[in-house]
């Protein structure tokens, strides 16, 4: 067993201890925020940090049923069409750009790749127009549009430099042997290319899903509103019912937290693989 000099292991002790207190700040507030939604609105605001004296398991339903479970549907929708649209078109422009060498193909990719630069909030007034304008103000595409197109830059970037060190040979291999263009990066390039893809879709669920601006914006009736917006109106409804208005906070974390937990590995190597090649 190799020994540990006291240097190195008084070094591991203070950054072990660092992480924990950094873990300690993310997982506290969440521990939190779910057991305030099992307590009664006396207690929330008598004993804010405290335990509940009854579990008062009736705030989970009330939220539920008060309009979290509309919302969650629309987010669940609007979310998942814009990650599968997003990684769909990302995909097949960072094969396309790393794959084939034309005279602007340079310039493509800056063209592309600019788009990060360009900040949502100042196209808003532009794209309230162009949706009216288009008859999908007030609709779930009035949002998935949006996303998907504010979001193909970066993950455009993401799958770039995860193909760019994709090793050639087994492409070729499978170009000799008759597999077209579409077909190797159907058959080759996507089954090896998973880390990256779950790491992307991982990355845009969480931003769609936690998304306001765009939600509060361009749609209009409640029964369309994503959870964002929808816990705004939440609040509005229920008045001074704190207590539940947090369950409708934990119950909207939820979905994110498990999809997170599921993918880490996979967020891990697909970020480590394509964040170091140009």
């Amino acid at each position: 067993m190799k020994k540990i000099s006291p240097a190195a292991l008084i070094i591991k002790i203070v950054v072990l201890t660092l992480l924990f207190i950094y873990a300690l700040t993310i997982i506290y507030p969440l521990i939190w925020m779910v057991i305030q939604g099992f307590r009664t609105n006396r207690e929330f605001f008598s004993d804010t940090w405290g335990m509940p004296q009854v579990w008062v398991y009736q705030n989970y339903i009330d939220a539920w049923n008060f309009g979290i479970r509309t919302y969650f549907m629309n987010s669940v929708f609007v979310t998942a069409t814009s990650v599968v649209l997003t990684v769909i078109t990302s995909s097949l422009l960072a094969f396309f750009l790393t794959r084939y060498s034309f005279k602007i193909s340079k310039l493509l990719l800056v063209f592309v790749l600019g788009g990060m630069m360009l900040s949502p909030q100042i196209s808003v007034i532009s794209l309230f127009q162009l949706l009216q304008t288009m008859n999908l103000y007030n609709t779930h595409w009035a949002l998935i549009i949006p996303y998907v197109a504010f979001r193909i830059p970066f993950i455009t970037f993401l799958m770039r430099g995860y193909f760019l060190g994709m090793p050639r040979e087994i492409e070729e291999a499978a170009f000799i042997d008759g597999c077209s263009s579409f077909g190797i990066f159907l058959r080759v390039v996507l089954p090896i290319a998973r880390p990256i893809i779950a790491t992307s879709a991982l990355l845009a669920a969480m931003t769609f899903w936690n998304e306001f601006m765009f939600g509060l914006v361009f749609i209009e009736s409640d029964s369309l509103r994503t959870i964002p917006v929808g816990l705004m109106n939440l609040r509005g409804t229920l008045v001074t019912r704190w207590t539940t208005l947090i369950a409708g906070l934990a119950l909207s974390a939820i979905p994110i937290i498990m999809v997170f937990l599921a993918c880490q590995k996979q967020l891990v190597r697909g970020l480590t693989a394509g964040g170091v090649k140009g």
